[in-house]
């Protein structure tokens, strides 16, 4: 009797013991997720960054939300759009809304564009091109690099840009759309950011860094545990030629649903208006 009563004892002590462990693992050993955010904290947010753009082309393709605001002498408008972008390739294809005009008005229709490397094609774009036909214009040839102009920033330059960063910090974990991520704060240099992007993007990012205000673009980047980009805003600042002044410009790219489906053609040449278009 004796014996059992000490071996239940012993046994009791055995399970209390064990018990212990694993609440102190638990407390301590199981906290992966503050110690992965340490990890984190330790890595070089320059470096973090620099490798975003190829993080994306390893993803493949994701749907797109873009969001462009720009303000000048008191008058703020705003331009969204809604695609598709397939990152290996560099093609993707956005239909742009273009703000109501100052009577609230709604009379335009969506401008459907086709990004590709050194190209944007517009459809509806406005008034003298025929509803069927296409407005082809080489990214190269616009002082902003296309990164304003179509209304949205091609998503994978605006990953391409964060290879430009030179000062970076991270923020701390958040969310975006119900994903976790991290946020870093930074600025890139277009003119770096122009050396270093892959041949589809070199060129436009050279003739932005030569049109902008001034080279340096701030940005917050929020990237997922892959690496991968779910939200980027760039801060640009131009002078608008007609007017000489300066106008600041805030666009937003949101990423989500990687892996979708895309399937984009561009158009054939019978299809590209060659004539003059309307301002």
């Amino acid at each position: 009797m004796v014996e059992r009563q000490r071996k239940r004892r012993d046994g009791a002590v055995a399970l209390a013991v064990a018990a212990t462990g694993l609440l102190l693992c638990a407390a301590g050993c199981s906290g992966s997720g503050a110690a992965s955010d340490d990890a984190r904290t330790a890595e070089d947010p320059v470096e973090v960054l620099h490798e975003a753009a190829r993080n994306l082309t390893r993803a493949g393709t994701a749907k797109a939300r873009t969001s462009m605001e720009m303000a000048t002498g008191g008058t703020r408008v705003t331009i969204r759009g809604e695609g598709v972008y397939d990152f290996a390739d560099q093609v993707g294809r956005l239909k742009v809304l273009l703000p109501q005009d100052p009577a609230g008005a709604d009379g335009h229709r969506p401008i459907t564009e086709l990004l590709a490397p050194g190209a944007l094609y517009m459809k509806n774009r406005g008034a003298g091109v025929p509803a069927d036909k296409w407005v082809r214009v080489d990214t190269a040839t616009l002082s902003d690099g296309n990164l304003v102009t179509g209304g949205a920033t091609d998503p994978f330059a605006a990953a391409e840009l964060l290879r430009g960063a030179r000062k970076a910090a991270y923020m701390g974990r958040t969310s975006v759309a119900g994903a976790a991520v991290r946020h870093y704060r930074g600025k890139a240099d277009l003119t770096v950011a122009a050396r270093e992007a892959s041949a589809g993007n070199r060129a436009a990012l050279r003739a932005a860094a030569r049109g902008f205000a001034t080279a340096t673009v701030p940005f917050d980047v929020y990237l997922d545990d892959q690496g991968r980009i779910r939200k980027v805003r760039h801060r640009f600042s131009f002078v608008n030629g007609q007017q000489k002044n300066t106008v600041a410009v805030s666009s937003t790219t949101l990423l989500y649903k990687f892996g979708t489906a895309v399937d984009v053609h561009l158009p054939k040449a019978k299809d590209i208006f060659a004539g003059r278009i309307a301002e």
